[in-house]
């Protein structure tokens, strides 16, 4: 008895033996306080206000302000980037409104106080401070996320289409810059300057959100988008390069003083590339493995980025410039950018760059442009900016034997400013070459022509009919189709044993597809091919094993529950098979109520609780996806719970209600091709009094005799499913039995619940 509870005996008379002995030493040092003119506040109402007082400091110290600051930030960039996503617009765009948003343009101008509590002028500095820390981080991904082999393979035309793309806004910008220097250009700013900024800031494109609007659409694999990208690519290299350049011209004050500045840079790029690089590639090649990125060496490269970055800001062509090249000359080994970029990007996109939103958006005063004349001014830069980008980059490849749908298709992406875009006006304002109204035109242009560029692509889709994609293709074909999505390969090769112990001896008149999406949010340009091919490889292997052939579909995807339904209703599949994912959460109050998955609270999921869509505490097991998959598919929907499931030799399908009839023909064919034994439990008598399905199992036994076993009784006993592989159950008697909490359940082998 004493062993059981020597432990607790243990902690308590520890814990109170010392607190004991603190509360003598204590009163014994009472004593040592004669003399020493100590007051003692017995006033119970002053104590309280002391601690007021104590907590209204502690909340606008300058380290809770910043953190509070922070938590805002990020929740709202959250929210607003999730709202663009379902309408279909990049993350990016809502989240630089987030900022707009939270400055002074609209929080800032309805609610003053609350603007000047959260943001005050003495804490700007240390946002400001931290969100370039966030870009010199993003701008290293943004150079390691740059595939050099790809501008080799099209580097002819891309080359072409590239500059052409940026010559020609470069051009009209500083044309309008010639329009407009003498009322916008700030005092003391040459022409020269102002034309150079205005020029570069019409030339940007945003490679990272091109590269995920390639990936969302599905054409990362085909010559349009493998063009693109690599125009992308050549696009940002010669920007930054002219930018840095821009920089120094700038800074210098005139031509003639900025060539010091460029001779410093070009003697830091050949550094870089002839010393640095190698160094670092002999380090990655012996570290490229998840084990051997230890500490020491990850610091290594940390230093090459600080140091880079610290060297390219003193030289006078800015941090960002020397992140960015840290990033272009990491060692060129697929599996170690994919981890280094693993490791930086988290808190790069989540944590950090949010706040350069944000503070871009305390710079923004959309108030200024409070006349017609203003707004005028803001639409001539909006013409120049797509005239030159669009129209440029189109008659480029127009130009180069693209057709007009490709050459339209590649000047709507090459328009998309995004990021980029902010990063450049930010330094333009740093240096003082951009006046405030300047500023606020030059974002709303950035959002846009970035906002523009899905609605383009879709409006030259519906112009120019575009070719059928993969599962149009698949549509075609007359056969019984299965679609097998998964979110793990594991996932993957156990739906594909199921659909193939459903079709093994009819293939010839028999499809399956399997489908993978993956967040556009959780992945980058450099990681696509590998992750499609890790994550397929399983898969393939199995259907090799089982002799099984298989269609293969990879999607990067911007609404996955959407774009699921759209592949299996335009593939006109006969069976959508999935597994489930369950969260963290589930199951808790805490998770029921508010909606919680693994990552992060769910709108979508809060949205139909608010609606009353959705139950509070709901007993149903699926996540939120497969619900709303479930609810909306054209097809039927069987939902895979795993249990180690390996054959299927024994199914069991219990009858609750008049639809379970309908699990009848999924015996069939587990019969026809796995020769498997059925197992039915008949509850509620089914098959006495429903003629149809007394027929379709009178069929079956003549085909098939000693095939199916019918049993009529109202209890299922655990040792008889312990004998089973696969559980067939309709979907309402799923519910039904999972919200009765039937004590058999927890027994039940591997099961597909099925969706009519």
């Amino acid at each position: 008895m004493l062993k059981k509870y020597k432990n607790s005996l243990f902690y308590f008379f520890t814990l109170t033996f010392c607190f004991g002995l603190m509360y003598l030493i204590v009163q014994q040092a009472h004593l040592l306080e004669i003399d020493r003119h100590i007051v003692v506040n017995t006033n119970d109402n002053s104590q309280f206000q002391e601690f007021l007082n104590s907590l209204q400091v502690n909340i606008f110290h300058p380290l809770a302000i910043l953190l509070a600051q922070i938590i805002t930030i990020i929740v709202v960039a959250r929210i607003f980037g999730w709202l663009f996503k379902k309408i279909g617009q990049p993350s990016v765009i809502g989240e630089i409104l987030a900022g707009i948003v939270l400055g002074p343009s609209l929080l800032g101008l309805y609610y003053p106080e609350f603007f000047d509590q959260l943001f005050p002028k003495s804490s700007l500095g240390n946002l400001e401070f931290i969100s370039q820390i966030g870009l010199i981080l993003f701008m290293f991904v943004i150079g390691m996320e740059l595939d050099l082999k790809v501008l080799k393979k099209n580097a002819k035309d891309a080359i072409i289409i590239s500059h052409a793309s940026i010559i020609f806004p470069f051009t009209l910008g500083m044309g309008l810059a010639y329009y407009i220097y003498q009322e916008f250009a700030p005092d003391g700013v040459q022409f020269l300057s102002f034309a150079l900024f205005l020029g570069i800031a019409m030339s940007i494109t945003a490679f990272p959100v091109l590269a995920r609007i390639v990936q969302e659409r599905g054409m990362s694999k085909t010559r349009l988008g493998s063009i693109v990208i690599t125009c992308a690519a050549a696009d940002d290299i010669t920007a930054w390069c002219l930018l840095a350049a821009v920089i120094a011209i700038v800074k210098a004050g005139n031509f003639v003083s900025s060539l010091y500045v460029l001779a410093l840079a070009t003697a830091y790029v050949i550094l870089m590339i002839k010393v640095v690089k190698p160094f670092l590639k002999r380090i990655g090649d012996l570290h490229s493995t998840k084990a051997s990125l230890t500490k020491s060496i990850v610091g290594i490269f940390f230093l090459v980025l600080l140091l880079s970055a610290y060297s390219t800001e003193v030289i006078g062509i800015h941090a960002l410039f020397g992140a960015f090249m840290a990033g272009a000359i990491m060692p060129e080994n697929v599996k170690f950018r994919n981890l280094f970029i693993e490791k930086v990007e988290d808190v790069s996109l989540v944590l950090l760059l949010p706040l350069f939103f944000v503070f871009t958006g305390l710079r923004t005063q959309i108030g200024l442009l409070g006349d017609l004349h203003l707004w005028k001014i803001t639409g001539l830069i909006i013409l120049v900016a797509v005239v030159g980008k669009f129209i440029g980059s189109a008659l480029a490849a127009r130009f180069i034997g693209q057709n007009w749908k490709d050459s339209l298709s590649i000047g709507a992406l090459m328009n998309t400013r995004g990021l980029m875009e902010l990063v450049v006006l930010n330094i333009g304002y740093d240096l003082g070459v951009l006046t405030p109204e300047i500023f606020a035109m030059m974002v709303v242009m950035a959002l846009v022509t970035t906002f523009m560029t899905g609605p383009a692509l879709d409006l030259i889709n519906r112009i120019f009919k575009s070719s059928p994609d993969a599962y149009d293709e698949l549509s075609q074909v007359s056969k019984y189709k299965i679609l097998n999505c998964f979110e793990s390969p594991d996932k993957g090769v156990k739906l594909l044993r199921l659909s193939h112990y459903m079709i093994q001896k009819n293939q010839e008149n028999s499809l399956i597809t399997s489908l993978h999406l993956v967040p556009s949010s959780d992945i980058h340009q450099y990681h696509v091919e590998q992750m499609e091919k890790e994550i397929f490889s399983p898969v393939i292997e199995e259907s090799e094993d089982l002799d099984q052939p298989i269609n293969t579909l990879f999607k990067v995807s911007n609404d996955m529950e959407n774009d699921i339904l759209d592949i299996s209703n335009k593939g006109d599949y006969d069976l959508l098979l999935i597994g489930i994912k369950r969260s963290i959460y589930e199951g808790s109050v805490l998770g029921k109520v508010l909606g919680y998955t693994s990552r992060i609270i769910n709108p979508d999921r809060l949205l139909n609780q608010v609606k009353g869509r959705e139950r509070f505490f709901d007993t149903e097991y699926f996540d939120e996806k497969t619900r709303g998959i479930i609810a909306r598919s054209k097809i039927p929907v069987g939902v895979l719970v795993d249990k180690n499931l390996d054959t299927v030799q024994q199914i069991f399908i219990p009858i609750f209600s008049k639809k379970d009839g309908d699990l009848i023909k999924y015996a069939q064919r587990f019969i026809t091709n796995a020769d498997a034994q059925i197992h039915i439990i008949d509850i509620i008598g089914l098959t006495k009094y429903q003629s149809e399905t007394k027929e379709i199992i009178r069929a079956i036994e003549q085909l098939a005799p000693q095939h199916i076993h019918l049993y009529y009784k109202q209890k299922i006993d655990k040792e008889f499913l312990e004998n089973i592989d696969l559980m067939l159950i309709g979907l309402d008697s799923w519910k039904e039995v999972v919200g009765t909490k039937s004590v058999w359940i927890s027994s039940a082998p591997s099961t597909l619940i099925i969706a009519n």
